[in-house]
This record gives structure tokens, sequence and C-alpha cells, in this order.
């Protein structure tokens, strides 16, 4: 039979309700850093950028006029394509990256 200390077991519930407030804040301090961050992402070596920020609002769209042929829309649509896909996910991965960072990988649904 286990010797039991009163008190001890809520010291260490109120010691881990303690660190899962600090890891809310943490993360929500956090998500709130991520969201105003930019990510660019580029396609034809640079020639197309665009910017969005960590909420994945594309913010600007820059393009060279080099690349711009009138008969060939459909490939400046597709390298547009490219770029934002390629700046949404070095947004995701960095919020990934951060957030696992906080949880330790933990994840608890309803809890983060």
């Amino acid at each position: 039979m286990k010797a039991r200390i009163p008190g001890a077991n809520n010291q260490s519930r109120a010691a881990m309700l303690a660190q899962v407030q600090k890891a809310q804040e943490d993360m929500q301090n956090t998500q709130a850093e991520l969201e105003a961050t930019e990510y660019e992402g580029s396609a034809a070596s640079g020639a197309v950028k665009v910017v969005v920020d960590g909420k994945h609002t594309v913010k600007s769209v820059k393009i060279s006029p080099e690349i711009i042929d009138p008969e060939d829309a459909e490939m400046l649509e597709d390298l547009v394509t490219v770029a934002v896909n390629d700046a949404i996910s070095k947004a995701a991965a960095d919020y990934d990256e951060k957030m696992s960072a906080i949880t330790g990988g933990l994840a608890i649904p309803g809890l983060f």
C-alpha cells in the first residue's frame, strides 16, 4: 500500500493547471505574432513574388514586366498560383513549427 501525503495530489493538479494556462497564453501570443508576420513566396526565379500574412491574406503581388506575355496569360496565372501557394506553405510551416515548440508535440483536442 502506498503512503498518501495530504494535499500532494492537489498541488500537482494546480501545477499542471498552471502549466496548461501558461501554454495557452504562449500559444495566443505566438499566434498573434504569426498573424502579423509576412511571408514571401516566389516563382520563376523571383519574377513573380507574393507576400501573405500569417492569416494567409495576400498583401502584395509583384510581377516583373519582362515575363508578361499577352499571348500567354495562362503561364502568368500559373506563376502567380505557384507564388501564392509557396508563401502560404511558408506561413503554415512556421505556424506548425512554433506551435509544436510550445505544446511539445501534444495534440489535445479542445485544449489548444
